[in-house]
């Protein structure tokens, strides 16, 4: 009898385990791993990984990097553009010019250039924010576009401005391949994602926060706000650089400083609002949400549509669709897809004991 309550507890502990949280977390990312790095390089073709995964992946760092900077630290940014642009013309130029030069190497040196530029332009948030904030944010976008195209050093005195990605190649292997770039660009997404979780879970990321929510009271208790504010600054431009220069070199190949506008600032705004502030989940589910759905309207429009309507009204008709759903989703839930997700899968946990 004894032996048999001992088995009980025994499988009682074991069915704990595997359903507590840290379990469930670790098979959730395990088995993320293997269909992101396994499954899909083997069963997707070219278009799949050039059109849409590789898009989605840098546009997911980016958001990332935005998230940190106005989700956790509450420091508002229309600048994200001009600090991939920044990453992407950095990169390219150590590339060029420092002699054998490590293509990761060059991507983190990218990075550190945007980082730097965004110091620079983080320092007026030292003295205002909200609108103000933008505006000073604003600035770095149209500042650094017309240097890059003012200046012809940036691309190597191209006349059209251009910049051309180099050989993809990593530790001995060319990954110019669309399946190498995908797996090039996933894993660099994946290290700084959980670069990031780890940041924004610590003591830097409760800074933040503490600054986002009242940055009075966190001065009263110790938090020094010029660090903390410019650290906020420094990573989020150290990711929009990265992701800018994956974005020149694994998804297009060749850029110049007008791919890198205004309009892809409010994009990547778009994605950590659609998806969620605080959350780098949130900033995945909004690069999905802006990546997978023209394609979807685009699909749906040439099959039912194709000849019937004009092309370019079909083209207008499919943005008023995309804005009245990003607006309907602000109304519905402010805190982003992240939230309505968190919600449905409460019910679907809850379910079960709602039926008994």
């Amino acid at each position: 009898m004894s032996a048999a309550i001992g088995i009980e507890i025994s499988a009682a502990r074991l069915r704990g385990v595997a359903i507590g949280p840290a379990a469930r977390r670790a098979l959730v990312l395990a088995a993320g791993a293997l269909f992101a790095f396994g499954l899909v390089p083997a069963i997707g073709n070219d278009y799949w990984f050039s059109a849409i995964l590789i898009p989605f992946l840098v546009l997911s760092l980016a958001g990332i990097g935005l998230n940190i900077l106005t989700g956790y630290a509450g420091q508002l940014s229309l600048g994200s553009a001009a600090f991939m642009a920044v990453g992407a013309f950095a990169s390219y130029n150590f590339l060029l010019r420092v002699p054998h030069l490590p293509l990761l190497a060059a991507f983190a040196l990218g990075g550190l250039t945007a980082a730097g530029v965004g110091v620079f332009f983080g320092l007026p948030s030292l003295r205002i924010k909200g609108f103000y904030l933008i505006v000073s944010t604003l600035a770095a976008q149209f500042f650094v576009e017309w240097a890059l195209t003012k200046f012809g050093w940036f691309s190597n005195h191209n006349a059209s401005g251009v910049i051309s990605a180099p050989p993809l190649v990593v530790l001995g292997q060319d990954l110019g391949s669309p399946r190498g770039r995908y797996v090039l660009t996933l894993s660099i997404v994946v290290a700084l994602t959980l670069a990031a979780r780890n940041l924004v879970h610590g003591d830097r990321g409760r800074n933040w926060m503490a600054v986002r929510d009242m940055d009075t009271a966190a001065a009263v208790i110790g938090i020094p706000i010029l660090k903390t504010k410019l650290l906020a600054f420094a990573t989020s431009s150290f990711y929009c650089g990265v992701a800018g220069a994956l974005w020149a070199f694994t998804y297009l190949g060749t850029v110049e400083p007008h791919g890198f506008d205004l309009g892809r600032s409010f994009q990547i705004l778009f994605i950590i609002i659609i998806g969620g502030l605080g959350s780098v989940a949130g900033s995945f589910i909004g690069a999905a949400f802006i990546v997978l759905l023209p394609v979807l309207m685009d699909n749906v429009a040439t099959r039912f549509f194709a000849g019937v309507v004009d092309p370019g009204n079909l083209e207008n008709f499919q943005k008023l669709i995309f804005g009245g759903l990003i607006i309907f989703f602000l109304i519905k839930e402010p805190e982003g897809l992240t939230r309505l997700l968190f919600l449905a899968r409460e019910r679907v946990r809850r379910w079960p004991l709602t039926r008994r």
